[in-house]
């Protein structure tokens, strides 16, 4: 399990943001899907839960097959899905990431959204008080992002908003600038495999770093587009690009409804505790397993090994490290 706690400022209130990162997160599903690949919505629904109060429950397929490095893309089945399910209570959120062909894999994020430059240390102490971890901040402003993702017009080094005047952002806003929003994300990945555990968590860790930055950056980019919405309207928009979406894809399930009323109570249906549970199931599938009686082969190999994704090493202390140097990869 690699355990890391990531820190994103925004020039938002977290009341702002509330419209902001619904939009964000329809309109970027919609742009990264493709035929064939992309994010399907499964459902979307008020959810209410006894400790956390009213929320919306989601559920997406994640279909990424071709932007698994090509090591994945050996051993993995052409038609490749993560199951997405969220629990969304702002300003407490719940997301955990699941696929039934790695049992053994998840990922886990619980965030929290408060009206400070990041300066809260003992944000998850209910939930990670004794767990080490690293704190990475992360900078919309200055941190650098795949070249391939790139947009001038969603670098908020250029961008200034025209309906709040905010903008053009500078090495230090962080210091200085109000309003003035944190996104504390505490992301756990597991992958229970010897051998591949610690390569796999660091990669995947360096993707969930890229997402969180691209799309923290494209929420500020698009404000004047969402600012003056209300939540009927912003709900409005989720479910015509989530039907959009479903069908950029190539899936063409009924039309997704965004309803009023919980299809299931919450006695019947409970958010996740604060740690992913355990599959039911931990077996590998079956066109994976050796048959017993097949003789092995001396010159095999005994185990694979893999290029690391990143070569640089990081050293991990007991306890929380936090410093204000945004923690992150080299540039793609």
């Amino acid at each position: 399990m690699l355990l890391k706690e990531y820190r994103i400022c925004m020039p938002l209130t977290v009341a702002e943001y509330k419209i902001g990162q619904l939009y964000m997160i329809s309109k970027h599903s919609h742009e990264q899907s493709d035929r064939g690949e992309g994010v399907e919505v499964v459902q979307n629904e008020p959810f209410e839960d006894p400790h956390h109060g009213n929320g919306q429950f989601t559920e997406k397929r994640v279909y990424l097959n071709s932007k698994l490095p090509s090591w994945a893309r050996a051993v993995v089945p052409k038609i490749f899905y993560v199951t997405e399910k969220a629990w969304n209570y702002y300003p407490y959120t719940i997301t955990e990431y699941t696929c039934s062909f790695l049992p053994k894999f998840s990922i886990h994020i619980e965030t929290k959204y408060e009206d400070n430059k990041g300066s809260n240390n003992s944000i998850f102490d209910n939930e990670a008080k004794d767990l080490e971890r690293e704190v990475c901040f992360i900078d919309i402003a200055c941190d650098e992002i795949p070249e391939r993702y790139y947009k001038e017009s969603e670098d908020p080094k250029h961008f200034k908003s025209e309906k709040t005047g905010r903008g053009q952002l500078r090495e230090g806003w962080r210091d200085s600038h109000q309003p003035i929003m944190c996104s504390y994300k505490l992301v756990t990945v597991k992958f229970e495999v010897w051998g591949l555990q610690t390569r796999v968590e660091q990669f995947v860790h360096k993707v969930v770093r890229d997402i969180l930055l691209i799309g923290h950056r494209q929420a500020f980019a698009w404000v004047d587009e969402w600012y003056d919405m209300t939540m009927d309207e912003v709900r409005e928009f989720e479910r015509a690009t989530q039907e959009a979406t479903n069908k950029k894809i190539g899936v063409f399930p009924p039309a997704v409804s965004i309803s009023s009323i919980p299809l299931l109570p919450s006695s019947v249906r409970s958010a996740p505790s604060s740690a992913p549970s355990t599959p039911l199931s931990t077996d590998a599938p079956e066109f994976l397993s050796v048959p017993k009686d097949r003789p092995r082969k001396k010159s095999a190999p005994e185990t694979l090994t893999l290029p690391d994704p990143e070569k640089k090493a990081t050293l991990n202390l007991p306890g929380i490290h936090s410093s204000d140097k945004p923690c992150r990869p080299k540039s793609e």
